[in-house]
């Protein structure tokens, strides 16, 4: 994972937020927020919440005398999570590093983690920290997206960057969001971590949006795609945009758009 990989700074976290999560990050967090609160947990912690996709959903399904730490690396992201999040005593906003969590061991019930550890530059240690600070019988849950031949709209929006830049591509999208797929491989690194018991499902959406230039916005300003398309060029975002949203509706059509997502959930513990 390339450095720029991880900003998110200046209009990303907005543009993200108001882009890219109705887009493809919704129907995930709604998801992974009605698995978290099926157990009825008190103590839950949230890493890598980015702009509080999950933290909108699960806050409303906890108990009244839960206690919720979100936390996130980046601080810009925290700050857009906060803005969109109702007053909640329940609520304890955190700067944290998911590889070096600044909580005691076994404090909680349900770790919870959306579209995150791809993020990870070591993933075994993640998922040990994560399993540090949960209670025996704890549950550590998380999602990632499947390869980016499941997802049609990042699919495209990468082909068409590479046709502006076929001399050195950019491939934030397949390296990261989409470079940590394979099952086998998850549940290894879990395994690894000192979790025994693991269960991985597949799920697949449809994304869609009201125009093609929607989701060419999201993934072209509101990732850090934009960080390796401003680094070839730093006049190119809009035309980089354009292509995008012209692959877009080639293949989808000029009105309304959609697309497939698809990514899986998983659920450690033990």
């Amino acid at each position: 994972m390339a450095e720029s990989d991880k900003v998110f700074a200046g209009s990303v976290p907005e543009i993200y937020d108001s882009y890219l999560v109705p887009l493809i990050f919704e129907s995930f967090a709604s998801d992974l927020a009605r698995r978290v609160a099926a157990a009825k947990p008190e103590h839950v912690l949230e890493t890598a919440a980015g702009s509080g996709a999950v933290t909108r959903a699960l806050a409303s399904l906890l108990g009244e005398h839960a206690r919720y730490v979100v936390s996130d690396l980046n601080p810009p992201m925290l700050d857009r999570a906060r803005s969109r999040q109702a007053p909640d005593a329940r609520i304890e906003w955190r700067q944290a590093d998911a590889l070096d969590l600044p909580f005691g061991d076994a404090s909680f019930d349900a770790v919870c983690c959306q579209f995150g550890v791809m993020f990870f530059p070591d993933r075994v240690a993640g998922y040990r920290e994560a399993r540090r600070v949960l209670k025996p019988g704890g549950r550590f849950l998380f999602n990632t997206w499947d390869g980016i031949e499941h997802n049609d709209f990042a699919r495209i929006v990468t082909e068409a960057a590479g046709t502006v830049f076929p001399d050195d591509p950019p491939r934030f999208m397949a390296r990261t969001p989409h470079g940590y797929h394979d099952v086998g491989q998850i549940e290894a690194d879990l395994r690894q971590a000192g979790f025994s018991a693991v269960n991985i499902a597949t799920i697949e959406e449809t994304s869609s949006a009201s125009d093609p230039r929607i989701p060419a916005i999201a993934f072209c300003q509101g990732t850090p795609l934009r960080n390796e398309i401003e680094a070839r060029d730093p006049e190119g975002l809009e035309r980089t945009t354009d292509r995008a949203a012209a692959a877009i509706a080639a293949a989808h059509g000029e009105g309304p758009v959609a697309g497939k997502i698809r990514g899986h959930v998983v659920l450690a513990s033990g």
